[in-house]
């Protein structure tokens, strides 16, 4: 089956990439990623994916839009709930264009990082599938992180340290000023 998975950095994407490949799926990948800030870490992360695409000759697909004012717009103020809509956003898009590619599946490997709100991204993903008439595929590729890890070590691959939106950066140097 064609399956078009949403790649939401190369390190997420080795081991969901192995897995439905060894699972007999013919993927292509599709990199959509508006919440990435500041735009050297967007970069760092697209040029990771395009490292990796060369490595394992790859079938990618760049939506290489870096549209800062419409995600900043949309997650302004809300806290928490900036979680929900920036999935929404990439899954939304990522069904959108299986649709219109005419690919009955697709899937992310959001789902292959711990630190991902897992149920919240089924959710939505199934819901984005419904209405663009595609199938959500959900897995959990969670068991599979530490070696995503490893061989992103072993490839020299560029390696972020939060997911990517303003909010998580400022969440990670918060935790890193607590004194224990």
């Amino acid at each position: 089956m064609k399956v078009l998975m949403h790649i939401c950095c190369a390190n997420c994407s080795i081991y969901p990439l192995q897995k439905l490949l060894l699972d007999g799926m013919d993927i292509l990948g599709l990199w959509f990623n508006p919440n990435i800030q500041p735009y050297t870490e967007y970069a760092n992360r697209r040029d990771a994916l395009k490292q990796l695409q060369d490595i394992w000759h790859l079938d990618i697909e760049y939506i290489d839009e870096y549209p800062l004012d419409a995600f900043l717009k949309a997650v302004a103020g809300t806290g928490a709930g900036r979680c929900e809509i920036c999935y929404t956003m990439r899954l939304d898009r990522t069904a959108e264009t299986a649709r219109a590619m005419n690919i009955p599946a697709f899937t992310t490997s959001l789902l292959a990082s711990p630190y991902q709100k897992f149920d919240m991204i089924n959710t939505i993903g199934r819901s984005a599938g419904e209405r663009h008439g595609v199938c959500f595929l959900e897995q959990d590729m969670r068991k599979g992180w530490h070696l995503s890890r490893g061989l992103s070590k072993e490839f020299g691959l560029y390696r972020q340290k939060y997911c990517g939106c303003i909010y998580s950066e400022m969440e990670r140097f918060k935790k890193s000023d607590r004194k224990p």
